[in-house]
């Protein structure tokens, strides 16, 4: 009886690995096509022409920051191939917490450090009653980092306490490359 009822929750952990997959080459997909969009918006911020150089700007500006996302999208995908796929992993390891978030978070972290450059160009030379804007988007990065630092500090001696978790995720890594 009793593995009559363990058979549909394996059915339902089977399913994961090949939803979390499809996420995964759906995540690289979008960042291939934002890869190509920004291609064609940057052609068309240089391409010659008689568009004012603002316009120019504007467009090569917007080309980065859609370049930007497409890194997140492509990295995002990676990582939950890489941890929720290949390596099977699953997150009660606070060593495997912390790699997948740490992986995610320096994605986030820099992309939205991107997206403020942009949005402080664009508003200096614009909208320069908006620059508030861009500095609450530069403020949410710093906050993020810092709070992520906070969180790899505080993990630090969860993680002591499995240090044979960690030996196990270096020699994951050093199989995977």
């Amino acid at each position: 009886m009793a593995s009559q009822k363990k058979k549909p929750i394996r059915v339902v952990h089977a399913i994961f690995p090949v939803a979390q997959f499809v996420v995964g080459i759906l995540f690289a997909v979008c960042g291939v096509a934002l890869i190509a969009f920004s291609c064609i918006q940057l052609w068309a911020g240089l391409a010659p022409g008689d568009m004012p150089l603002n316009a120019r700007l504007d467009t090569v500006l917007e080309s980065l920051a859609v370049m930007t996302v497409a890194l997140a999208a492509l990295e995002l995908g990676q990582t939950i191939i890489e941890e929720e796929v290949q390596r099977e992993v699953h997150m009660s390891a606070p060593t495997r917490v912390r790699r997948f978030l740490s992986r995610f978070m320096v994605v986030l972290v820099v992309a939205l450090a991107i997206e403020a450059l942009v949005l402080v160009f664009r508003y200096s030379h614009e909208m320069p009653e908006n620059m508030a804007y861009a500095a609450l988007v530069a403020f949410a990065a710093a906050a993020l980092m810092v709070a992520w630092g906070v969180f790899i500090r505080l993990n630090r001696s969860a993680e002591e306490l499995e240090p044979e978790a960690m030996r196990q995720a270096k020699e994951e890594d050093r199989k995977m490359r």
